[in-house]
């Protein structure tokens, strides 16, 4: 797989709580010319990105981030917020409390509310796998099957740990046919992100892949 299949792969993200303007611009100026799939960046800076980057680019924002704990109607009401000022994918945190005690029901309304609010439009469930056992790892990738969202996504890159083979592997083998997979967190080389893809990750969150690419420059 060459660089650029790489690169066509990626959500070229910014989520820092101390980001400027004008690092997201930069951030929007390098997933054009890299031709990323994506920007992931705050919520606060979807319109003005949008409005930035047109239809060059796809805008991908985050919701109920980084913890997953804000109620169901904030996460609809942050989500639709996004939508209108031009999102064009969201990311939502599932909340982990309800996963650890059982409350599966409730962590399947949830999403489906989220996918109910994005409609078309591409909804990924983050439900951060370094807080979790294996079983409920498991158990989430037959909820967001059953959810009806688009991908399931490892990480937040704001909690223990990010990405790792061995959740995507896990991944593959439990999700249903309609759901793809995001790797995010700690993808640190090209090496990395073709073996993430290789073992069923269809996107990849970092911005560490492009920064290569510009300081080999």
């Amino acid at each position: 797989m060459n660089t650029n299949e790489i690169l066509s792969k990626v959500d070229h993200t910014l989520l820092l709580q101390q980001a400027t303007w004008e690092e997201i611009q930069v951030i929007c100026d390098d997933a054009v010319t890299y031709s990323a799939a994506s920007v992931c960046i705050p919520p606060c800076f979807v319109k003005q990105a949008k409005q930035y980057v047109g239809d060059r680019m796809a805008v991908c924002t985050v919701i109920g981030f980084p913890n997953g704990n804000h109620t169901t109607a904030c996460k609809e009401f942050e989500a639709e917020e996004a939508l209108e000022n031009g999102a064009d994918e969201i990311d939502m945190v599932i909340n982990i409390g309800d996963l650890h005690a059982k409350k599966y029901d409730l962590v399947l309304s949830e999403i489906k509310s989220l996918k109910t609010v994005c409609g078309d439009k591409i909804l990924k469930v983050i439900i951060e796998t370094c807080l979790l056992t294996e079983a409920e790892k498991i158990k989430m990738c037959e909820i967001v099957t059953e959810s009806g969202a688009d991908f399931i996504k490892t990480s937040t890159g704001f909690s223990t740990g990010g990405a790792t083979f061995e959740d995507i592997e896990l991944f593959a083998k439990h999700v249903g046919p309609n759901v793809k997979i995001k790797a995010a967190g700690g993808i640190s080389s090209f090496s990395d992100a073709e073996k993430f893809i290789a073992l069923g990750a269809d996107r990849l969150g970092t911005s560490r892949l492009i920064k290569i690419l510009k300081a080999q420059k």
